[in-house]
């Protein structure tokens, strides 16, 4: 058999560390970049005598996030205890919800090969996050810092209802946009807060049933979630090809050699001998709750893209990709109040191709973007105001970029306000016709394309200067003449 005649069933479990101020049963800091274990109090390290208390924001959190997504809220939910022994878990076990989650059900859209499609998400519970162990500070020695013990996780469990690594990216990424808009997660994939485990088997095309499947674990990086994915599928192709079964278990991803390979063998739930964590009551959430939160909720990606076609009449790649990111759609907005005139195309336009390469280019992000939204408001209202053409713009907006001062000083400075008087064109347009015989001849001998000669040699005679518009315009009304 081919690889084409297998297909591969993928689910993604997404951990959003949420944007809480402490940690999710105590006070302590969530703050990242804190000298190790400085942040860790003697509730996130299990001492006897302490006892957890939940964090009313993370509950929040959970409740928008399951609006967003059309699932059902459970009016009462149980935390429970997940045991296992591992170095970085000083407790013994990790608080997490297990027979009862705070979300259940809802879907996210997702757009992949050209093609949309709603993935369903079956649950997402809260969690407190582990400590971290660290391999390569002391030789021969593992190091745990435990400032991350404890803080609060949103971990979103989808169906296995994707089939290629493209459409695990595409989820992922609209997840992704999705708790970012919410402003539940900073979404810092290097930094951890938002990574995903990914279950992945086969079977063969038009088989029902599912194969043995393998997780890989903690992957933070959209491409290495689409490598190791690939590279797992056509793993189990080869071995069940080969008359090798595929063994249920945990996989971790070397991105160095572009492969998983076997960490542990997979635990069941119940290997997790989960129990209600007898220090916590059951959580009620009620319809008032919900109520409130759902008012107070952001407008959401999807009803944005379509309000940014309807409204603005952006085209639909122009709003997808402007409502990928938070940080754009604030830039936008921002750029649109301070320049209430401006068409909205020509602002994303801007945005979208001038302000992120230049970006791009500088290696810096929207946060640290040099020209501000009214800035460039000014910068596209010169523009408008006819005192720019487009091209003059571009040299503006490299002196904006390049800290150069204002607008208008810019403008002056470089002596790139626009020359719009008539009378001055004309006498340019004279002066190149005169001087241009043999072009002139080859124009009125049917050559149009001669024209651009004309355009190129005005533009030039006014250093970029003369409105591109007007200096057509007399120019094809002299030569026609």
């Amino acid at each position: 058999m081919s690889i084409d005649q297998w297909e591969a069933v993928i689910g993604l479990e997404i951990h959003v560390q949420l944007k809480t101020e402490s940690k999710i049963f105590s006070g302590s800091s969530i703050a990242y970049g804190a000298d190790p274990n400085r942040q860790a109090s003697a509730i996130d390290l299990g001492m006897p005598g302490t006892l957890p208390v939940l964090n009313a924001e993370a509950v929040r959190m959970a409740v928008a996030f399951g609006l967003s997504i059309g699932a059902e809220i459970a009016p009462s939910c149980v935390f429970a205890r997940k045991n296992y022994f591992y170095p970085d878990l000083p407790k013994g076990y990790q608080i997490s919800q297990y027979e009862a989650p705070i979300v259940a059900g809802g879907t996210l859209d997702i757009v992949a090969d050209n093609e949309a499609r709603s993935i369903r998400v079956t649950r997402a519970h809260l969690e407190e996050d582990a400590g971290k162990s660290i391999h390569d500070l002391f030789r021969g020695h593992t190091a745990i810092d435990l400032n991350r013990a404890g803080t609060a996780l949103l971990e979103v469990v989808s169906e296995p209802d994707m089939h290629t690594p493209a459409e695990a990216v595409a989820y992922m990424k609209a997840m992704h946009t999705l708790v970012r808009s919410l402003d539940l997660c900073d979404g810092n994939l290097q930094e951890g807060s938002f990574r995903c485990d990914a279950n992945v088997s086969v079977r063969p095309k038009g088989s029902t049933t599912l194969g043995t499947r393998a997780e890989i674990k903690n992957m933070n990086s959209f491409r290495f979630v689409e490598r190791a994915i690939d590279h797992e599928i056509h793993r189990q192709v080869h071995r069940l090809e080969s008359g090798k079964a595929v063994v249920q278990e945990t996989r971790l991803y070397d991105s160095d050699k572009n492969e998983t390979r076997s960490m542990r063998s997979k635990e069941e739930a119940e290997d997790y001998r989960y129990f209600p964590d007898p220090d916590l009551l059951p959580v009620t959430v009620d319809e008032l709750l919900i109520d409130e939160i759902r008012v107070q909720m952001p407008e959401l990606p999807k009803a944005r893209r379509a309000r940014y076609e309807s409204e603005l009449k952006l085209g639909a790649e122009e709003a997808l990709q402007l409502t990928d990111d938070p940080e754009l759609v604030a830039y936008f907005e921002a750029t649109l109040e301070a320049g209430t005139e401006l068409p909205p195309k020509r602002v994303a336009n801007w945005i979208l191709g001038e302000l992120q390469g230049a970006l791009n280019r500088a290696d810096l992000t929207m946060e640290n973007a040099p020209v501000s939204p009214s800035q460039l408001a000014e910068l596209l209202g010169r523009i408008e105001d006819g005192t720019l053409s487009g091209k003059l713009g571009k040299q503006v907006f490299e002196g904006l970029f390049a800290g150069e001062g204002e607008v208008d000083a810019i403008i002056e400075a470089r002596g790139l306000r626009q020359i719009s008087d008539s009378s001055a064109i004309e006498a340019v347009i004279d002066e190149v016709i005169a001087s241009s015989p043999d072009q002139v001849a080859q124009y009125r001998g049917g050559e149009a394309k001669v024209f651009n000669y004309f355009v190129g040699q005005v533009m030039k005679a006014t250093r970029g200067q003369a409105n591109p518009g007007q200096v057509q315009k007399t120019l094809k009304e002299k030569l026609d003449s």
